[in-house]
């Protein structure tokens, strides 16, 4: 195909994209009105599977199946991430000297390490109940790991975060939703259709039928994900060197 032909063929699809933006958006309510029946729905749906956290209910339960393509985003950015940035040929690996580290930043950086790593943790186990939930604990476990970089070197960051470890944990905290998904069908209903587990009661942690399970598999692998980039962009920054020394 041409580059002529390309270009046609792109604004025919954007054209054809925005009328059904524009079609879309002049089905919308009415901006700053008091209802919203896409939002009284919501959250009627919420309460009948006895989820507190209208949001976490959208994402794991009524629309469980667009997060799965999110996740699938994320896990597909970092395995470009991992084979983009492994080590080629014309490098080595030099490994670090350890810096000196201000003592006020070394004990604020360890001093909240644990603060922000069980802070992220609570954000996850408390998904169904509170805002928050798997994509937003689990950024925040992930990235509190990294104060040991700031707090003490980066050998120390190097022991608590095997790599290898964190892979298999993606691997695993993606398959964990496909299967709860796939339990589904298995017992005669829909895929990802929240029906496997007894809603059990209104605002406690074991409430809200199979969102917990979806919303942990989430946090686990947010967090393993992030770790994994954070942990190659790294090794480029300050273990991997080309044959120039650069």
């Amino acid at each position: 195909m041409t580059r002529r032909g390309r270009l046609w063929m792109l604004l025919a699809g954007g054209a054809g994209l925005a009328a059904l933006l524009v079609a879309a958006c002049l089905r919308l309510p009415d901006f700053g009105g008091d209802r919203h029946p896409y939002g009284d729905r919501a959250v009627r749906a919420s309460l009948a599977r006895r989820t507190a956290n209208t949001v976490s209910s959208v994402n794991f339960d009524q629309r469980a199946f667009d997060t799965l393509g999110e996740m699938m985003i994320l896990f597909a950015a970092v395995l470009g991430c991992v084979v983009l940035l492994r080590q080629t040929r014309d490098e080595h690996r030099a490994r670090p000297e350890p810096a000196e580290v201000a003592r006020p930043v070394r004990r604020y950086a360890l001093g909240v390490l644990p603060v922000a790593l069980l802070s992220g943790l609570y954000v996850i186990a408390h998904g169904q109940l509170s805002p928050g939930g798997g994509f937003q604990g689990g950024v925040v476990a992930a990235t509190a790991l990294h104060l040991l970089y700031l707090g003490a070197d980066y050998r120390a960051l190097e022991r608590v975060r095997p790599i290898g470890a964190y892979e298999v944990g993606d691997a695993l905290a993606s398959s964990a939703y496909l299967v709860t998904g796939l339990a589904g069908l298995v017992g005669g209903t829909a895929f990802l259709a929240n029906t496997l587990l007894p809603y059990g009661t209104f605002n406690t942690l074991s409430s809200a039928g199979t969102v917990p399970l979806l919303n942990a598999a989430i946090g686990m692998e947010v967090a393993c994900a992030v770790v994994i980039l954070l942990a190659r962009f790294l090794d480029q920054a300050v273990e991997i060197e080309g044959e120039s020394g650069t």
